[in-house]
């Protein structure tokens, strides 16, 4: 199953900065690439207000999204969850 995460920047954010200068940029980097890595993290990165982000993301649950991303050195402190939904994929140009 395919879900879209929607998240935002948190409260320890700092605008003044850019994302890669943030509180524990390197620790986020790789806990994100390690999710890449195992087939959990399909896309992501910040919308174009980079206040949002947005992830494409296989599990098989709501449940196991929040629960892995949890784990993330960002989790609520720089990047809060808005929302996860279930993704009905109906068409998919990536096999032509």
């Amino acid at each position: 199953m395919f879900l879209v995460v929607l998240s935002r920047s948190g409260p320890q954010w700092d605008t003044s900065m850019p994302m890669d200068d943030q509180w524990q940029w390197n620790q986020h980097a790789l806990f994100m690439e390690g999710l890449v890595d195992d087939g959990f993290l399909v896309l992501g990165g910040p919308l174009a207000d980079e206040i949002h982000v947005a992830h494409v993301i296989e599990a098989e649950s709501e449940e196991k999204v929040r629960e892995t991303l949890a784990r993330d050195p960002w989790y609520e402190s720089l990047l809060g969850i808005d929302s996860v939904d279930a993704w009905t994929i109906r068409l998919d140009g990536r096999h032509r």
